[in-house]
C-alpha cells in the first residue's frame, strides 16, 4: 500500500527516511552505549553507567523497529512475525537483568555512601542525547504521521522513555556536580532502573499482546 503527503512526497521517499531514521537510532545508541558506560566506569559513576548499558539494550530494540519498518513496508500492519517477537523478548529480559544490577548496585552505594569521581561526562552526555531523541522523536512522529501508520508512531512515542532517561541523568549528574551528595548519583540509577524496568514490561506485552507500544495511548 502506498501513501502520499498533502505535499506529494511518495511513499517510496517516506520509508527510506524511516530507515534512516532507524539506522541513526541503532548507531546513535551503540555508540552512546560505548562512551557511557567507559566514562561511567572510569569516573565510577553508576547512572552513566546504567545509562550506557540500557543504551545497548535499546540497539537490540532498535534492530526489531528495523525489521518491523521491512515488515511494513512490504506487506503492511500485520501482525508481528518471530524475529520481531523474538527480539522483543531478548529486550525485555536485557532490560530486567540491567533492573537487578542497577538496583542492587544503586543500594549498596548509597548505603556505604559512595561518590563518583565526577559527573562532568554525564552532563555532556545528556545533553547531547536530549537534543538527538528530540529531533528523532519529531522525525519519526512525522514520517509515522505521512505513512499513516500506528507502529511507527507508537514507535515515535516510545522513543520518548530515552528522552526521559537522558533528562534522569541530566538531573543526576548536575545534582552531584552542585552538592558532591554521592547519593544522587545513587538515586539517578534507581530513577534509570525504574524506568529500564518499565521497558522491560512493555518489551514482554507487546510480545504477548502484538500492541505496538504499551505508550501507544499516551
Amino acid at each position: 500500500m502506498k501513501f502520499e503527503i498533502a505535499a506529494g512526497k511518495p511513499a517510496a521517499s517516506l520509508y527510506k527516511l524511516a530507515f534512516i531514521l532507524a539506522y541513526i537510532t541503532i548507531f546513535y545508541n551503540f555508540l552512546e552505549g560505548l562512551i557511557s558506560v567507559f566514562f561511567g566506569l572510569e569516573d565510577e559513576t553508576l547512572s552513566l553507567f546504567g545509562f550506557g548499558v540500557d543504551s545497548f539494550v535499546e540497539v537490540i530494540s532498535g534492530i526489531g523497529i528495523w525489521h518491523m519498518l521491512t515488515r511494513i513496508k512490504n506487506h503492511g500492519e500485520e501482525s508481528r512475525d518471530q524475529f520481531e517477537k523474538t527480539a522483543l523478548k531478548v529486550t525485555g529480559f536485557a532490560f530486567y537483568l540491567l533492573v537487578f544490577g542497577l538496583t542492587v548496585s544503586a543500594i549498596y552505594n548509597f548505603f556505604i555512601g559512595h561518590k563518583p569521581e565526577t559527573t562532568f561526562w554525564g552532563i555532556v552526555i545528556s545533553l547531547i542525547s536530549i537534543v538527538t531523541m528530540t529531533l528523532l522523536i519529531n522525525y519519526k512522529l512525522k514520517v509515522g504521521k505521512a505513512l499513516n501508520s500506528n507502529a511507527l508512531i507508537a514507535d515515535a512515542n516510545c522513543t520518548k522513555t530515552c528522552l526521559y532517561l537522558s533528562i534522569i541523568l541530566l538531573a543526576s549528574s548536575i545534582g552531584y556536580e552542585l552538592t558532591s551528595i554521592g547519593g544522587i548519583d545513587s538515586l539517578g540509577a534507581a530513577a534509570i532502573a525504574w524506568f529500564s524496568f518499565k521497558e522491560g514490561r512493555e518489551a514482554f506485552e507487546k510480545a504477548k499482546t502484538g500492541k505496538a507500544c504499551g505508550c501507544e495511548d499516551h
